[in-house]
């Protein structure tokens, strides 16, 4: 997609450098940042320079590249998998990416180690990008039934970003957004501001806006009251892992979200690819809940009059704070899944039936 009217993607290989664009920077700042060492790749994804399940595992199979130019051993490479698999622990394409990886490395002659490693990841990257894209067909006849119907602009709410910055092109959520914009369909997008890091905001609104898609931010507490005013047609939000029966993990408030769809009638729908699909864990409860820096919470980031950004603190001192990062919405709170390869009823049934 485009920032500034030239196309981007959010990670690519140049010189035996990865290079992101750095997303704590956005949206007042654009900076390129490069990745020279495994360790500056663990480090983006726990500083979140990148976020998002897709983009990350795409860095952790970059960052395995990495660590074989830096030192090309087996032991430093498994120690290297485990530190990646260990920088954020519920998105599980994180593992998914790496567990890939090592698998295509098993028994492999070192000497050939760098390049079955950069293809694999690129691999990684390409599948992403076609996922995404698929993803997003799949979800336009959703979106074009709901504005042959209305015959009116479709409102559309989202939580968080699982917009092209976090995977490697389209996003997930906003893939369905973006090909109903160009084949013309009048689309207006509720951005949920997402506290505490603000990724709606400072990232949804920012891509978007980019694209010349019409968009509102709004707080985190306002979609119920804009659902019961049928201000909304739809919600569409990205999962960071999916269950095998239809739970679904994502960005803390989400869950609120689907319960509010639920009340007013709204269709909720997650957009995901197949690589966020945890088919190993049966109980969402075993799921691994990232709890985050209570800085996040007490203080905010924003740019000042003089054009230089500051960090200030909202809340007392004294207040302690909870930062949980996730939370899970049960399936029987969604209405669909939409995959790169069709949508399907939120059920191990429903999941099974297209991709076992």
């Amino acid at each position: 997609m485009k920032i500034g009217g030239k196309t981007y993607r959010t990670i690519w290989f140049e010189n035996n450098i990865v290079k992101i664009i750095d997303q704590t920077k956005l949206p007042h700042q654009f900076v390129i940042k490069d990745l020279k060492t495994v360790k500056d790749s663990i480090n983006a994804i726990k500083m979140m320079e990148v976020r998002g399940a897709p983009l990350i595992g795409a860095t952790a199979a970059y960052g395995l590249v990495l660590s074989i130019l830096e030192k090309n051993d087996l032991s430093f490479l498994k120690r290297s998998s485990e530190e990646l698999i260990q920088a954020r622990p519920t998105a599980i394409n994180l593992k998914w990416a790496v567990d890939r990886m090592m698998k295509k490395l098993s028994g492999i002659n070192s000497n050939e180690n760098l390049k079955i490693a950069l293809d694999e990841a690129k691999t990684i990257v390409e599948e992403d990008v076609t996922f995404c894209k698929n993803i997003g067909l799949n979800g336009l006849k959703i979106i074009e039934e709901i504005s042959n119907k209305k015959k009116d602009t479709v409102n559309i709410l989202t939580h968080c970003n699982a917009g092209w910055l976090a995977t490697i092109d389209w996003g997930t959520a906003t893939s369905p957004i973006y090909h109903a914009y160009q084949k013309g369909i009048k689309v207006h997008v509720w951005v949920d501001e997402t506290r505490p890091r603000n990724q709606g905001a400072n990232l949804t609104s920012y891509e978007l806006n980019e694209e010349g898609i019409a968009n509102t931010v709004i707080t985190d507490n306002a979609g119920g009251i804009l659902m019961q005013r049928g201000q909304v047609d739809m919600c569409i939000v990205g999962t960071d892992r999916t269950l095998s029966n239809g739970d679904v993990c994502n960005k803390i408030g989400t869950y609120l979200k689907a319960l509010s769809a639920k009340d007013n009638n709204v269709p909720f729908y997650v957009a995901l690819p197949s690589s966020t699909i945890d088919w190993n864990i049966k109980d969402h409860k075993q799921i691994p809940i990232e709890e985050r820096n209570s800085e996040e919470l007490s203080h905010v980031e924003g740019i000042d009059e003089n054009n230089e950004i500051k960090k200030v603190r909202i809340y007392p001192q004294k207040s302690k704070s909870l930062n949980l990062a996730f939370d899970v919405t049960p399936a029987k709170l969604v209405t669909g899944l939409i995959t790169e390869k069709g949508v399907c009823e939120a059920s191990e049934k429903g999941l099974k039936g297209l991709f076992k």
